[in-house]
């Protein structure tokens, strides 16, 4: 469960969805683990889509003129007192509704069918056969291998459905009355090999969706919201090189040109090239008003005895903090702040996450905690899209593969990947060990595959042998894990030639480090990152 966090930034006034309405639909949260994944998939068909909590009255997604509503699935028991209801505009406005597990079930009892406990719980792989037609499976065939995850089940329909599919513990895995669908397995996940197919079916059959969100449709959209909102005004942005500051940055430029300032500053924390990229591609290839900062000396001098890694992220947002402010007044005045904010981090922010209604509030911030008194609008204009829809605008946006691919990167940099002090003599050997884990994985193909992988300086260290002489020196982790949105990470099965190399060079071009070790450890329990 998340802690509650409290925004220290002012709130943005950015109005949700496009200017432009391409077709939409809805995605109702009923706090299930996958509801982010829904609303990816459903974009992953080029159809816009936004995910409310259960309870959202209809004034509230009328702007976005729905063609249909999804009810994502959910921990409760629908029969169960207070458990999450269905509101009366779903059905009311004759839209198109797909229930995915809880949400069928809550579709079935809301209609006058029964719901009750299953004598065995369904969770994992199962294989439905289709035993009515329905547009639902339409080109699919009558067995389809699913992801099941439920402890109820229907028992009885409701007046007017029909059983679309049965499995071997669910006589109604899914049914259907018109265009209200409800299907008991879930078609969002990888494990349900067709479920994109069946999707696709509901939004282009059932909802009669065209398909015509795209990353240039928003871009072109995101100017004009950008234009229309600033005016005449100047924004600050506060530039880290990673991707969602990076996209943020090219757009807003490419809406407003030198209104935008970007303030890259170079903590001495950040990865092997890094400053020189950003200084390369936002200074000098677009020709943005950069302001580029060094301010390694601060933060190193702040850094200087401090091992309690709490502390140390601390000490580095308080100093951004600092620096930021200087360059703010300097450069000033400034109307807005812009930020990448992603729709992930807007989830996180509104909707249900148990079988309450209360929600876990979880705050993100790519300036590292700004005070409010700095007195800014926020403009936030990547803040419905989904990371790999950023990457898709960077591109069009013409940001190179370099930035566009940047892996998540901690606020504090290599400052929470050396454990314990940090040093300009410990950081020396991080940063060329993490560039060499970063070449030998892209140079295996395998960039795209792993969700993050770097090093980790470890504060032991250990004998080895080197040129028949004996040595003493650090120890370094390589850390790599696939993950589809770091809420949960498995370690990577890495080719154990890759390893090799890696180790390799690692020990014979690194001075300081002469053993190396590699993590296998999945999250939960553990995290991705070491501090």
């Amino acid at each position: 469960m998340q802690t509650e966090e409290r925004s220290t930034l002012p709130q943005s006034n950015e109005a949700s969805g496009p200017a432009v309405s391409p077709d939409a639909v809805v995605v109702l949260d009923y706090g299930s683990q996958y509801a982010q994944l829904i609303a990816r998939r459903v974009r992953e068909a080029s159809v816009y889509c936004e995910v409310f909590p259960y309870d959202t009255g209809w004034e509230s997604v009328a702007h976005l003129k729905p063609k249909g509503v999804i009810l994502s699935g959910g921990p409760a028991s629908v029969y169960e007192p207070g458990a999450p209801t269905l509101p009366d505009w779903v059905l009311e406005r004759d839209l198109p509704v797909l229930g995915i597990c809880y949400g069928m079930q809550l579709l079935a009892q809301s209609l006058g069918g029964r719901v009750a406990p299953a004598t065995e719980r369904e969770y994992g792989p199962a294989t439905i056969e289709v035993v009515a037609s329905s547009p639902i499976f339409a080109d699919l065939p009558e067995r389809l291998d699913v992801w099941m995850s439920h402890g109820d089940r229907i028992e009885e329909l409701p007046e007017g459905f029909t059983a679309l599919a049965r499995s071997d513990n669910s006589p109604y895995a899914a049914m259907g009355r018109g265009n209200v669908i409800g299907l008991q397995f879930h078609p969002e996940v990888a494990h349900t090999p067709l479920g994109g197919t069946i999707l696709r079916n509901f939004l282009f059959d059932l909802c009669g969706c065209e398909g015509n969100w795209t990353a240039a449709s928003f871009i072109d959209d995101a100017i004009q919201r950008i234009r229309a909102r600033v005016g005449k005004d100047r924004v600050l942005l506060a530039l880290s090189g990673g991707v969602d500051s990076a996209v943020t940055a090219a757009l807003i430029h490419r809406a407003i040109g030198d209104q935008l300032t970007p303030v890259f500053v170079d903590t001495g924390l950040l990865r092997e090239g890094e400053p020189e990229t950003v200084r390369e591609v936002f200074g000098r290839h677009f020709h943005m008003n950069l302001v580029s900062i060094d301010a390694s000396e601060r933060f190193l001098t702040r850094l200087r005895g401090v091992t309690d890694p709490e502390q140390k992220r601390k000490i580095v947002g308080a100093e951004f903090v600092s620096v930021f402010e200087d360059a703010a007044a300097r450069h000033g005045p400034f109307r807005f702040l812009a930020q990448g904010t992603l729709y992930p981090d807007v989830i996180e922010s509104a909707t249900p996450r148990d079988s309450k209604t209360a929600a876990k509030i979880k705050t993100h911030h790519n300036v590292g905690g700004l005070p409010e008194d700095l007195q800014f609008e926020l403009l936030e204009p990547v803040r419905m899209l989904f990371k790999d829809e950023v990457r898709a605008v960077g591109r069009l946006l013409g940001l190179p593969e370099e930035i566009v691919q940047r892996q998540p990167f901690p606020g504090p940099g290599l400052a929470v990947r050396i454990l314990g002090e940090v040093t300009p003599e410990r950081l020396k050997p991080l940063r060329r060990a993490d560039a060499i884990v970063r070449q030998e994985i892209e140079a295996a193909g395998l960039g795209d595959d792993v969700w993050q992988f770097f090093a980790v300086l470890l504060p032991v260290k250990s004998t080895g042998v080197m040129g028949d002489q004996r040595t003493y020196a650090d120890v370094c982790a390589i850390r790599a894990v696939t993950s589809e949105d770091a809420m949960t990470a498995d370690w990577a099965r890495l080719p154990h030639d890759l390893l090799a190399r890696m180790s390799n060079r690692i020990v014979n071009e690194v001075p300081g480090i002469n053993r190396v070790v590699y993590d296998i450890t999945s999250k939960p329990p553990g995290t991705i990152e070491w501090e």
